[in-house]
């Protein structure tokens, strides 16, 4: 017999769940009577995570840059549930330094997570979220630098663009289909998290260095703890929306400034917070 749809049965995954925003969205899906699979690539923080809420939660650690891992998470879920009402695909890096002097492995490590992540989850979670029947909502974390670039941070910019691409590709192709799944693209704005705490890649120096500390000031004087923002997240979804942008003044703001310049044909500029 199948369960009735209420929200204490509706199961959630997230991904990059042991910190940050994945955390504060974990510890709102929990208050909320949820049931949890949660991922991260740090068992410590995850497993303290679990604790936190009373053990009821599923853990695996998981790299998302993974394929086989992920599939791993996906079967767990499955096998655990029968079913996924939520995935956040939420994991994230940054790597911080100069285009020309951030290494390779920099930019494998930023896309693998923030892009082939997100791939992975959506194509080992997405096919069996169609076939289980119900609807379902697919979450990929971007930010609201995916709308608008920012030096020093371009592996971020980049992967953060992509994840925009992805989702809206994401949500036509659900719709094509008549699909009972939908997409959103979750667009923070300053958040308190660990981000920036080891973001350094390619060869220090005093720009980047003054680039990190003042995004650093700015979460901790301007950012929305997690389980603000998840509260809010949450709103959004309640309602439907494909773009979750909880601080829409952030991304507002940048949206018309860098569609100004795409539109008057002008050379890009440094925006004020990072000068």
């Amino acid at each position: 017999m199948t369960e009735p749809d209420t929200q204490e049965n509706r199961v959630v995954v997230v991904t990059g769940a042991a910190s940050g925003i994945g955390a504060g969205i974990a510890r709102h899906a929990h208050a909320r009577g949820m049931r949890l699979v949660l991922a991260d690539i740090d068992a410590d923080a995850l497993e303290r995570l679990a604790v936190d809420l009373g053990g009821t939660a599923i853990t695996r650690v998981t790299d998302v840059a993974d394929a086989g891992s992920v599939d791993a998470l996906a079967d767990l879920a499955f096998d655990s549930f029968r079913r996924v009402d939520l995935l956040f695909n939420n994991a994230g890096i940054m790597r911080a330094g100069f285009l020309w002097q951030l290494r390779e492995s920099d930019w494998d490590a930023a896309l693998g997570v923030n892009v082939t992540g997100v791939v992975n989850g959506i194509r080992a979670f997405v096919p069996r979220m169609i076939e289980q029947g119900g609807t379902g909502r697919v979450v990929n974390t971007s930010s609201v630098g995916g709308f608008a670039p920012g030096p020093m941070m371009s592996p971020y910019s980049a992967s953060k663009f992509a994840v925009v691409a992805i989702t809206e590709c994401l949500q036509m192709e659900l719709s094509m289909v008549g699909a009972p799944v939908s997409a959103s693209v979750l667009a923070p704005g300053p958040v308190v998290t660990s981000v920036f705490d080891n973001p350094f890649g390619g060869v220090s120096h005093p720009a980047v260095d003054q680039m990190v500390a003042q995004m650093r000031a700015l979460l901790t004087t301007d950012g929305l703890d997690a389980d603000t923002f998840a509260e809010m997240v949450f709103a959004g979804i309640d309602r439907g929306d494909f773009w979750l942008a909880p601080q829409g003044e952030h991304l507002d703001s940048m949206v018309r400034q860098h569609t100004a310049t795409i539109l008057e044909r002008r050379q890009p500029v440094i925006r004020p917070s990072f000068r």
